[in-house]
């Protein structure tokens, strides 16, 4: 089944009659080619260019970014994935969400359905690099109602001013069903 087709969710507050769809997608996936050049626009307005860490999809392929979106209609407006780094340890990357479509919860169902995946496939701790500046505060504040806490560097990071560092624990999976982060089924 095309994860086009994945869970139908209504977010608060949305204006029109379609709701989006969440499901896993391939990071190669032509219909995230807009999206994933709004997020590096986005990053390179408002980060110097050695402070952002954009991938494509490419690279994300490559990294082993396990990716999940959000739909309405054949338009990819959110995105957000994790790639395992250490057993037992992942990093979120390239969360987004379109501008037209903030505000409406599908960063928070994005994180969930990470989390949910990451937490079904063994890992117990995950962390991420967001902006420090005040075009990443909703984002910071997205982890932090997630639950995510400051820390240092991870990974190949370095200090740097422009980049904020957090990360969270996970339980281990209490052996019932695991939302909707896997494909949908057909």
């Amino acid at each position: 089944m095309d994860p086009r087709q994945g869970a139908e969710q209504q977010l608060p507050g949305e204006r029109t009659a379609e709701a989006l769809r969440f499901g896993p997608i391939d990071p190669c996936d032509p219909a995230l080619a807009e999206l994933i050049a709004r997020h590096a626009a986005h990053g390179d307005a408002h980060y110097p260019s050695e402070s952002n860490h954009h991938l494509d999809g490419a690279a994300m392929a490559a990294e082993g970014v396990l990716l999940f979106a959000g739909w309405r209609g054949d338009s990819v407006l959110a995105m957000g994935g994790y790639r395992i780094i250490a057993p037992g340890e992942a990093e979120v990357k390239s969360m987004h969400v379109a501008e037209d479509a903030r505000g409406q919860g599908a960063g928070a169902r994005l994180l969930a359905l990470i989390l949910e995946d990451a937490t079904r496939r063994g890992v117990r701790r995950i962390s991420l690099e967001t902006g420090s500046r005040p075009a990443s505060a909703a984002a910071r504040r997205l982890y932090e109602r997630a639950g995510f806490t400051l820390c240092p560097p991870f990974g190949a990071y370095t200090e740097d001013p422009e980049s904020v560092f957090m990360t969270r624990r996970l339980d281990a999976p209490t052996g019932g069903p695991i939302g909707t982060a896997s494909k949908p089924s057909t």
